[in-house]
């Protein structure tokens, strides 16, 4: 196989893979909770739940999963059966719908449980296996490359899911609609993964003792905590998405319900800033190349914060929702835009700058520490604030049928979640000198 054909299936992998991937993780972040807010009611604790569920099992898998693809050598069989089974739960969890809302309970629960099945194979195939496959090819020569197409995917998947969800879902709210049209794509993936995966999807097996033995060994963290710069990569990592979770779970009901836009018009919202957003990619990947992830770093967090202060003060009255372009809208458009330039800088530059530091032999088990500090922690933590922060400063409302309280999120979740994220400033400041001195030699 030539070079050239060599590097067109690696990058349609890359690509092809995370892209669909993203999407679905967006599927599940944005329209899971709007589905729930529509199909079963405005109770923040549920989409509590899903979170939390959904990142143990998500960080579980990929510590499981991750060692076990580590010690066989192998990542195309957990990404190709993964991709499926993803695909097959993201359906199941359409099916909801389904159950009689009279139940409220079993609805609710069915819904978590559901969610956090699909999260489990959905992080074995893409956390576990598919990024861990990324780390293996990754060089010198393609490291910014990399880490801009893994960095830049999730908003890309942002937009599309958000566009593209809001169609599929359309006027008549049919999400069963969208959940058939993501998860048999998904599948799709899963099964071109098989054929296209070459020897590039084995590496040399890693085992150190027993499976139980080498799954355990990643959870002492003595390795891990002996890595100062590392730790201080995820420490800030982790502050940063814990800011992140406590808005970006209700920015969707945000935008339906405390603004007014449609789901078809809300996703165009989103997607038309986080397209011009996204080109900070490019000269990102340059300075990365270069070296200077710190200074980027450091940008990053200052400008998403400015984002999210610009976004905070507006009021539904403030905004035209009949039409998406108008000049009231525009200081949403802003706020969004800085916000996603902030964000997709600050991903990328901690995507490349981990995987760097990871060790060779371990790159699929690190991936799950990765999901600790970017997954657990954050979702956990972001979505308990979130919470806090809807039902104490939110708008509220009895609904009329249940009698129960409802909660629409205001734009207190983006002052509280700024407050946090500048927080991510410190152990990067903390970590410079580690940078610098490593370098160096």
């Amino acid at each position: 196989m030539s070079k050239k054909t060599s590097n067109l299936r690696m990058w349609s992998l890359i690509w092809g893979l995370g892209l669909v991937a993203q999407i679905c993780w967006n599927i599940e972040n944005s329209w899971f909770n709007t589905f729930v807010y529509a199909r079963i009611g405005k109770y923040p604790s549920i989409i509590t739940g899903m979170l939390i569920c959904s990142a143990a099992a998500t960080t579980f898998s990929t510590f499981f999963f991750g060692t076990w693809s580590d010690r066989i050598g192998k990542r195309k069989i957990f990404i190709s059966l993964g991709y499926i089974l993803w695909g097959i739960f993201t359906i199941i969890f359409g099916l909801t719908e389904f159950i009689s809302k009279d139940m409220f309970m079993i609805v609710a629960l069915s819904v978590v449980l559901a969610d956090t099945v699909m999260s489990f194979f959905g992080s074995m195939a893409n956390d576990a296996a598919y990024n861990a496959w990324c780390n293996d090819i990754m060089t010198d020569e393609n490291r910014g490359q990399i880490g801009a197409s893994l960095a830049t995917q999730p908003v890309i998947g942002t937009i599309l899911g958000t566009v593209v969800g809001g169609l599929l879902i359309g006027s008549d709210d049919n999400y069963m609609r969208l959940f058939l049209v993501i998860g048999f794509a998904v599948i799709l993936f899963g099964i071109f993964s098989f054929f296209a995966i070459g020897e590039d999807g084995s590496i040399a097996p890693s085992k150190r003792g027993s499976f139980f033995e080498q799954f355990i060994s990643v959870f002492d963290f003595k390795g891990f905590f002996q890595q100062k710069e590392l730790v201080c990569v995820h420490v800030a990592l982790a502050i940063f998405f814990i800011g992140f979770n406590t808005y970006f779970a209700y920015i969707g009901n945000y935008l339906i319900y405390y603004i007014g836009f449609s789901a078809d018009k809300m996703g165009i919202i989103e997607a038309i800033p986080l397209v011009l957003a996204m080109l900070c990619a490019i000269p990102v990947s340059k300075l990365l190349n270069n070296n200077k992830h710190i200074p980027v770093s450091l940008c990053a967090v200052v400008t998403n914060v400015i984002g999210l202060f610009i976004l905070y003060p507006i009021q539904p009255e403030m905004i035209d929702t009949a039409v998406i372009i108008a000049p009231s809208n525009l200081r949403l458009f802003l706020g969004i835009f800085v916000l996603g330039m902030g964000y997709i800088a600050f991903l990328q530059t901690m995507k490349v700058w981990a995987k760097q530091l990871y060790p060779k032999d371990s790159r699929g088990q690190y991936e799950g520490i990765w999901i600790l500090f970017f997954v657990l922690i954050p979702m956990i933590g972001g979505s308990l604030i979130g919470q806090w922060v809807v039902q104490s400063s939110g708008e509220t409302y009895i609904n009329g049928e249940s009698g129960k309280t409802e909660y629409i999120p205001n734009g207190n979740i983006f002052l509280v979640g700024a407050c946090i994220v500048i927080l991510s400033l410190i152990p990067i400041f903390i970590t410079k000198n580690n940078f610098r001195k490593r370098i160096e030699h």
